[in-house]
């Protein structure tokens, strides 16, 4: 098992992104954030797709580089083109009445990782939205090239968690940013997990349960998600970024723990959880191809993410601390004050 999770390194070819929205906002919503939905699409040939619902904003007007590209009512959709090229195209969308967003596409494209995309753009259940540009999630870091480090130097990433195994990081050394910080965070440390392959579909997807559940109530993984959280937290220099090797299982949960740390609907978790099936479908597609078809079958769920691995997670949550909360305090050691700060930091609106 633990060659064929190595094995979902492959780099595929890079994949646009758009920001996953939240449900509608109640009855009883009293953010000042108009905007329900808010979407940028970037498209292969240069475009931008922007989307937007803002009831009660009356109308909304969005700029690129301080210039006005889009506008329209409270609800509406445009296509922009002929905007310079940027590490990442920004995007700020002006209701007439209330407070702003300011969003990009939420894949970052590097050349050397095909996962890389922003850990924000999302909507609580209280109306407020997680800042972009702040949190990052990845996969492995191995294959950076110089121009993927610049430009993640450009984009102030300060400290770098790293998710893996000893063996991971022997075998793919990180490449990091100049000046940003490494920090391992071992989820799997002294657990044994990952020492046989599974020989069925079904065994494989048993393992991929098991591990999520040992993430949640494993040493290693309440070691290694409270240093992230925590960092995360104390970072005032933010950008933070955390990865594992295919940046779907252990970075899927972390960036899990975060949004729903956060107040992010389950809804919208699962959907940016589940998205690691989009940005790696080449990668994954390309190793299936090379395996016999009874080898395959057996390797498709360790590289999939699905529903009931994350799922698994959330389980083990409730059946060791009963709540959410009681998991981020006694399992994470994340107090109200940190958390409290945590919202006040990545959350606006």
């Amino acid at each position: 098992m633990k060659k064929a999770l190595l094995a979902a390194t492959v780099v595929a070819s890079a994949l646009t992104a758009a920001l996953i929205t939240a449900p509608a906002a109640n009855a009883g919503d009293r953010s000042a954030i108009p905007f329900t939905e808010a979407t940028v699409t970037a498209g292969a040939d240069g475009s931008f797709t922007l989307e937007w619902k803002a009831p009660g904003a009356g109308r909304v007007e969005i700029k690129a580089n301080g210039k006005v590209v889009a506008k329209g009512g409270a609800r509406g959709r445009a296509v922009v083109t002929g905007l310079p090229a940027a590490d990442r195209q920004w995007f700020d969308f002006k209701p007439h009445h209330g407070q702003g967003l300011r969003l990009a596409d939420r894949l970052v494209k590097l050349e050397g990782a095909v996962n890389f995309r922003d850990a924000g753009g999302y909507r609580t259940a209280t109306g407020q939205w997680v800042k972009m540009g702040e949190v990052y999630r990845s996969d492995a870091l191995n294959k950076l090239t110089p121009n993927d480090l610049a430009k993640l130097q450009r984009l102030r990433i300060r400290t770098v968690f790293d998710l893996r195994m000893e063996d991971e990081r022997t075998k793919d050394a990180d490449k990091v940013p100049a000046g940003a910080a490494y920090v391992v965070a071992d989820v799997f440390a002294g657990s044994g997990s990952f020492q046989t392959m599974p020989r069925t579909p079904e065994e494989a997807v048993r393992a991929m349960v098991d591990a999520e559940r040992a993430m949640v109530s494993g040493a290693g993984g309440k070691k290694a998600y409270a240093q992230v959280l925590e960092g995360v937290e104390r970072d005032r220099a933010r950008s933070v970024l955390f990865h594992c090797t295919a940046g779907k299982d252990r970075t899927g949960w972390a960036n899990a723990a975060l949004l729903t740390a956060l107040g992010v609907p389950r809804q919208t978790v699962e959907a940016d959880y589940l998205a690691s099936n989009d940005y790696r479908k080449a990668a994954n597609d390309a190793i299936l191809s090379h395996l016999p078809a009874q080898q395959a079958a057996v390797y498709k769920p360790l590289l999939d993410v699905r529903p009931e691995y994350l799922n698994a997670g959330y389980d083990e949550v409730r059946a060791t601390y009963g709540s959410f909360d009681r998991y981020l305090e006694d399992g994470l050691g994340i107090d109200a004050r940190e958390l409290k700060q945590l919202k006040k930091d990545l959350l606006v609106g």
